[in-house]
């Protein structure tokens, strides 16, 4: 029916086939490299040069996100949101936009704040301002990438927000800016 999601989300080169992954990169994948096994996952997500297959793409993307590589976090975390190679799984799919978040991948960044905000509108009342708070921080780091989604998200989440709220993100925003905390999730 439609297109892939990678392909709708990401300009992916499929013209070039014969520049598919080579065999060395399959054996740097056996043997454990992660950034082999990511490019296996985009091979088989892409159809490129191979025959799509979006379990299998999934399998690599896990492989590779369990080793911290952050856009195998990130598109893991978009085949559980799509259900693509994997049973559908939102809390999955934010689990791994956190990760790749932490790991500044600027779209995961803003998955996150997306997620962050909604957890702000479904809380109760007492913990809404934290959500809100983490909503706009990584909104923030993810606009100052130059994602221009981000850009208008926090500052339509600034107008909800209470001026010691926005003060506290900023506050935040520094620290994480100053020592990313890379290494401390789950």
């Amino acid at each position: 029916m439609g297109k892939n999601f990678f392909r709708r989300w990401f300009v992916i080169d499929t013209t070039h086939s014969e520049k598919s992954v080579s065999p060395d990169v399959e054996r740097q994948a056996q043997a454990g490299d992660a950034e082999a096994q990511f490019q296996l996952g985009l091979k088989y997500s892409s159809g490129n040069g191979a025959a799509q297959d979006e379990v299998q793409a999934a399998s690599w993307y896990l492989k590779a996100a369990e080793q911290n590589h952050g856009l195998a976090q990130f598109h893991l975390g978009q085949m559980f949101a799509t259900g693509q190679g994997v049973p559908q799984n939102t809390a999955r799919s934010v689990s791994w936009f956190r990760r790749a978040a932490h790991l500044g991948i600027a779209d995961a960044q803003f998955k996150w704040g997306c997620a962050c905000q909604r957890a702000s509108m479904d809380s109760p009342a007492a913990n809404a301002p934290e959500a809100r708070i983490e909503a706009y921080m990584w909104y923030e780091l993810a606009a100052a990438k130059n994602h221009a989604t981000a850009k208008g998200a926090y500052a339509q989440l600034t107008i909800k927000m209470t001026r010691d709220e926005v003060a506290e993100a900023r506050r935040r925003i520094g620290a994480w800016k100053q020592e990313p905390c890379l290494t401390d999730l789950p």
